[in-house]
């Protein structure tokens, strides 16, 4: 791996891979902790529409998954507090338009010649210095987020009814929990793709919850799950040849699988 560094691609990969590892490890444990994982996936796939509106209009594809995918998850976000009985429904729905909606779009636009594949499982190796940047202000912004509001999103993960009697503006946090999870969306399509972003959202957090005794601890574990999983992903995607996106996330489902079949072999009443 140290030979494959002299190369500014890989540097640059290496890097996006973690940077994305931070957003994802402590948003993902709000997604998970707070079981958000069915509206992650209806963002992250909806969000698949912005890239179809980018290249039909003809402005930077960033801007276009980012805009889509903060209001497809301001629509879902209010669609789950208003109706939760029929949430799950009419996610599934928004989730199946933007993608058809990004489809048919690319359909339409003239000269179309993106490479579908990138994008739905991500191309890490392309990444240029600007995205990085980019990456490194939202990592910023997350960080600002969890750590001045990290007392009320403890109460709210664990107990919405105790938290709004301390006054904790649930319906805020939530809708700006919402907005994060969008924008570690993404983040993440350069690194793992549309099709593969959960993975890196839940299978960390799932993880570490079995050994963290607190949320910052559950974050923190997350996020080096998240580096050793890209790291260990970047490594075999160049010595065999393979796409580092799904390398990445083979890693981290092989870790997944191995945890729970400890989980099920450890003897009753054992400490966790």
């Amino acid at each position: 791996m140290i030979e494959a560094l002299q190369f500014e691609f890989m540097r640059n990969a290496l890097m996006a891979g973690l940077l994305a590892s931070i957003m994802c490890g402590i948003i993902g444990t709000l997604v998970v902790v707070n079981r958000m994982v069915f509206l992650s996936g209806g963002i992250a796939h909806a969000a698949y529409g912005g890239i179809g509106l980018a290249f039909f209009f003809g402005f930077s594809y960033l801007w276009g998954i980012m805009g889509f995918a903060l209001l497809m998850a301001v629509i879902m976000a209010a669609i789950s507090i208003k109706n939760k009985q029929r949430a799950d429904t009419i996610i599934g729905v928004l989730w199946a338009v933007g993608m058809a909606l990004g489809v048919i779009l690319l359909d339409m636009t003239p000269g179309y010649n993106v490479d579908l594949m990138s994008y739905l499982f991500g191309s890490i190796l392309t990444v240029p210095t600007s995205d990085l940047w980019f990456m490194l202000l939202l990592d910023g912004v997350v960080l600002l987020f969890v750590g001045y509001y990290y007392h009320d999103l403890l109460s709210f993960s664990y107990d919405e009814e105790f938290a709004q009697v301390r006054g904790v503006p649930v319906r805020f946090l939530y809708f700006l929990l919402i907005a994060m999870i969008a924008l570690s969306v993404v983040m993440v399509i350069r690194v793992v793709g549309l099709i593969l972003v959960i993975a890196l959202l839940t299978i960390p957090p799932y993880i570490a919850e079995k050994h963290a005794g607190s949320l910052a601890r559950m974050m923190i574990y997350s996020v080096f799950l998240n580096m050793f999983f890209t790291f260990t992903g970047l490594l075999l995607s160049y010595h065999l040849d393979l796409t580092s996106g799904a390398a990445i996330i083979m890693v981290a489902a092989l870790c997944f699988f191995i945890s729970l079949l400890i989980e099920h072999l450890k003897p009753r009443g054992a400490p966790q």
